[in-house]
C-alpha cells in the first residue's frame, strides 16, 4: 500500500462522554484529509496534524486517511472519499470549495489556509459560519500581498516593473489582487499579470516574464503554485529574478523571500477544531480562525547570486535566513 493512502490508527478501543447513544460514545471516527500537493507535503504536515490530536485524546479511536493528489485531481479525491468518513480536513481554496460541494452540508468539514472563505460562499461570517463548515483563513490581512510587494521594493530600491504570477480560475486571486493592486501605485510599481492554469505553464510564463522585462516576482498563492515550489524557485534563479512567495518553503529551494503562515501551527489549528467537533461542538459555531503565525525567511545565498544586497533590517526582521547555496527544498516534489 502507497505511504499516500496510508491509514495511521490512533489509541486503543474506549468510550467517552459524547452526546447521542452509546454506540456513537464508542465509535472510531474516520477523519479524511486531503492535500493538494506531493506525499511528502501531505506527510509532513499530517504527522504535525495527527500528534496534535492524539495529544487531545490518546485513548480514543481515530483513524486519519489521508490522499496526497494534484490539484485537478481534488474534487474526484473528495468525491470518492466522502462516502467513508464522518468528518472531513481540507487544505487550500480548491479543496475546501470541493469539500463544500460534496460533503452535503451534513458532514463536519475542517478547511485550513483558504484565503476568503466567506467571499467564496464557505462560511457565513468568521465569527458565525453557519453550516457544516468551519476552518482557518490563510491570511490574516488584506495587506499581507502589500507587504510582500514592498519587500521587493526594499530589496530593490529601482524596482518599476513586477511580474504577477496567478493560477487561472483559483478564487483565492481576487482577494489577493486586491491588495496587490492598491498598494502597486503607491509603491511606484507597475504590475504585469502573468496567469498559468497547470504547473507546465510555468516555462511559458517565465518566458513571458523575461521578454517583458520584469524585475521581480510576486506569486499569487494557489495549490498549483504551492506545489509547484521547487519548479518555480529553480525557474525564477534560472531567470535572474528576484521573487518573493506566500510559502516559507520557497526560500528553502532558493526562492528569494518568503512571507506567510506557518502552516505547522496552522496543522495545530485545524486539529484542536477536529477535536472540538468530535466532543460535541458544531462547525457553524466555531468561528474561522486566522493564522497565529507569520514567518519572514531570507535566502541571502539567492541574493548573492542575483547579485542583491539585503539591507541588514530586513535581515534583522527575518525568522530565519539562509545562507547555504546548496537548495534544498521541504516540500519534496
Amino acid at each position: 500500500m502507497r505511504r499516500r493512502d496510508f491509514i495511521a490508527l490512533i489509541g486503543a478501543t474506549a468510550a467517552w462522554p459524547v452526546a447521542g447513544s452509546a454506540q456513537r460514545a464508542t465509535k472510531v471516527w474516520r477523519i479524511g484529509y486531503v492535500f493538494p500537493g506531493s506525499p511528502a507535503m501531505v506527510d509532513h504536515f499530517a504527522d504535525v496534524f495527527e500528534q496534535r490530536l492524539m495529544s487531545h485524546f490518546p485513548s480514543r479511536d481515530v483513524s486519519v486517511v489521508r490522499r496526497a493528489v494534484e490539484p485537478k485531481l481534488v474534487d474526484q479525491t473528495v468525491r470518492e472519499l466522502v462516502p467513508d468518513i464522518d468528518l472531513l480536513v481540507t487544505w487550500t481554496t480548491i479543496g475546501s470549495i470541493a469539500a463544500k460541494k460534496y460533503a452535503s452540508n451534513v458532514m463536519p468539514c475542517v478547511f485550513l489556509a483558504v484565503g476568503a472563505p466567506v467571499d467564496i460562499g464557505l462560511v457565513q461570517s468568521l465569527n458565525h459560519p453557519g453550516g457544516n463548515m468551519t476552518g482557518t483563513t490563510f491570511e490574516a490581512a488584506t495587506e499581507t500581498y502589500a507587504k510582500r510587494l514592498q519587500i521587493l521594493t526594499e530589496i530593490l530600491p529601482n524596482l518599476q516593473r513586477v511580474a504577477v504570477l496567478r493560477t487561472i480560475g483559483d478564487p483565492n486571486v481576487t482577494f489577493a489582487m486586491q491588495s496587490v493592486e492598491q498598494a502597486a501605485p503607491k509603491l511606484n510599481v507597475n504590475l504585469q499579470l502573468v496567469d498559468i492554469r497547470t504547473a507546465d505553464d510555468l516555462p511559458d510564463a517565465f518566458e513571458a516574464m523575461n521578454k517583458s522585462n520584469a524585475q521581480a516576482l510576486l506569486i499569487i498563492s494557489s495549490a498549483v503554485t504551492y506545489r509547484a515550489t521547487n519548479q518555480i524557485a529553480k525557474l525564477a534563479l534560472a531567470y535572474h529574478l528576484p521573487s518573493c512567495s506566500p510559502f516559507q518553503e520557497y526560500v528553502a529551494a532558493g526562492g528569494l523571500v518568503g512571507l506567510g503562515p506557518d502552516l505547522e501551527v496552522m496543522a495545530a489549528q485545524g486539529a484542536d477544531l477536529v477535536d472540538k467537533i468530535i466532543k460535541g461542538a458544531k462547525p457553524a459555531e466555531l468561528p474561522v480562525e486566522q493564522p497565529t503565525r507569520y514567518r519572514l525567511l531570507l535566502n541571502l545565498s539567492t541574493a548573492k547570486t542575483l547579485g542583491l544586497n539585503v539591507p541588514l533590517s530586513l535581515q534583522q526582521a527575518a525568522d530565519e535566513v539562509i545562507e547555504r547555496g546548496d537548495f534544498t527544498s521541504l516540500v519534496g516534489i
